[in-house]
């Protein structure tokens, strides 16, 4: 491989000689051979993306401020844009576990830039002085990750969600009025409606959506023109203003970003972050509650509860031939358990915030998007390949209700708790219908029995 020199506040440095980065970002590359992990990678390229938006703002902030020149600004911006327009993503090479400002990562975009835009205007661009110019890494890692992060949330979370929501309550439709046995404490319970036990579903993840929108608008106020400490030092007064406007055109949205209200707060802490990460756990856990149901109700399908069965996809055995396993829950389980885990990282690196400055940024940049993209990809699998799919066995549904002894609930207000009790237990223990029970062990006729016991108005509730 050929090298070339270049040169910064420390020495000479080699650099690959076809590299669009600088001294800086190679210094970094030497440093941190830690996991292997770049910031281009898969789950983080919005940030790589994000970082280009911000310089190509502030570059026409900058200019609109008359702090640089026409040349140079639109030199800047064209070189940008190409970042974020994913172009150069390879251009990108430096380890997620890095310096905790994420200052090597600023300094990468900024010399990947600084040395594109030189070439197109034929005059010396400097990372620092022009491309850095009015930031510091201390205020564009905190905006690449709420700008990153809200770009993914809408972006990828937003549809996944919607087509899962969508995907359950159509087929909860389809299941309207077939009855089965409801569960609590994984024991026989009184009976409900399939289409109810699916619209408990989308109602909790509904209601993650709704505290979800809520930290989106969070997500909007951006800590850029707060500069190293909060300050604002280097930065014109106006510029912060200047940046969400210019921000909001470039990201061609609806969404308009707006200068957060205290630079300090958004420097030093991560709580936004940190609450974000928190209703993606939650969302996590839905998943993970969702894929549960359906492993159950798929259970057997000879020994288990049979209820339902999931689409066939692969076979399930290495040794056990025709043996199917529900793979979709599966995946979407271990998906979720990765998701709870990233939302420890990110709780412990948000303790870090000492004084006026987080230093444990780019890990979790790296946990939130990572979990963004995790639960998107779930819940896009989830929705096509196991609800919209799934099969009821009607059969198995009809005769475990027929046989469910806790029907008899129904009878407590006539013929009292533990004479209605004494006949579950008769009935569980000669594996015969309650109702047949019941009528031999009092004197309700049968026909009523049929009307106290019917298990579709049992599952409307009421008396």
């Amino acid at each position: 491989m050929k090298f070339r020199i270049e040169k910064d506040s420390l020495g000479n440095v080699k650099v690959p000689a076809k590299a669009l980065w600088g001294a800086q970002t190679q210094r970094a590359v030497d440093n941190f051979p830690i996991s292997g992990i770049k910031m281009d990678f898969p789950f983080t390229k919005s940030f790589v993306s994000s970082l280009g938006l911000i310089k190509d703002a502030a570059a026409k902030a900058n200019l609109k401020l008359k702090l640089i020149s026409s040349k140079k600004s639109k030199a800047i911006s064209k070189a940008a844009k190409e970042v974020w327009q994913e172009k150069h993503h390879n251009e990108f090479p430096i380890d997620v576990f890095q310096t905790g400002s994420g200052t090597s990562s600023n300094m990468n975009a900024n010399e990947v830039i600084a040395n594109l835009a030189t070439k197109y205007s034929k005059v010396k661009i400097s990372p620092n002085d022009d491309v850095n110019m009015s930031q510091s890494s201390n205020d564009v890692i905190p905006t690449a990750i709420k700008v990153s992060s809200h770009m993914d949330l809408t972006k990828k979370l937003y549809p996944a969600l919607d087509g899962l929501i969508i995907a359950i309550e159509n087929k909860a439709e389809t299941l309207k009025g077939t009855i089965k046995t409801g569960r609590t404490h994984l024991m026989d319970a009184m009976p409900i409606d399939f289409s109810a036990e699916l619209n408990a579903w989308s109602s909790q993840l509904r209601s993650s959506k709704e505290m979800l929108n809520i930290l989106e608008k969070k997500l909007l106020e951006l800590p850029q023109g707060g500069t190293a400490v909060g300050s604002g030092i280097n930065a014109h007064k106006q510029f912060s203003k200047c940046f969400a406007q210019e921000i909001s055109k470039l990201s061609r949205s609806n969404y308009k970003f707006i200068p957060s209200k205290n630079f300090y707060h958004e420097l030093s802490a991560q709580d936004c972050s940190v609450q974000l990460s928190g209703e993606l756990k939650n969302l996590a856990l839905i998943l993970m509650k969702i894929s549960n149901d359906l492993r159950w109700m798929n259970s057997g399908p000879l020994t288990g509860l049979a209820e339902i069965e999931l689409k066939a996809l692969q076979p399930g055995s290495s040794i056990m031939p025709g043996k199917v396993n529900p793979v979709i829950p599966e995946a979407v389980a271990m998906a979720s358990a990765d998701v709870i885990g990233n939302d420890v990282s990110i709780t412990v690196a948000s303790q870090s915030g000492n004084f006026q400055l987080n230093v444990m940024l780019p890990v979790i940049a790296y946990n939130l998007l990572k979990s963004i993209n995790l639960l998107s990809g779930a819940m896009n699998v989830l929705s096509k390949k196991a609800i919209s799919s799934f099969k009821v066995n009607h059969e198995n549904l009809a005769v475990s209700i027929s046989k469910n002894p806790i029907l008899v609930t129904a009878l407590n207000p006539i013929i009292g708790y533990e004479k209605a009790a004494s006949i579950a237990k008769k009935a569980y223990k000669e594996n015969r219908p309650i109702i047949d029970v019941a009528a031999e062990e009092t004197d309700i006729p049968k026909s009523r029995l049929r009307r106290l016991l019917d298990p579709a108005k049992l599952s409307k509730g009421g008396t």
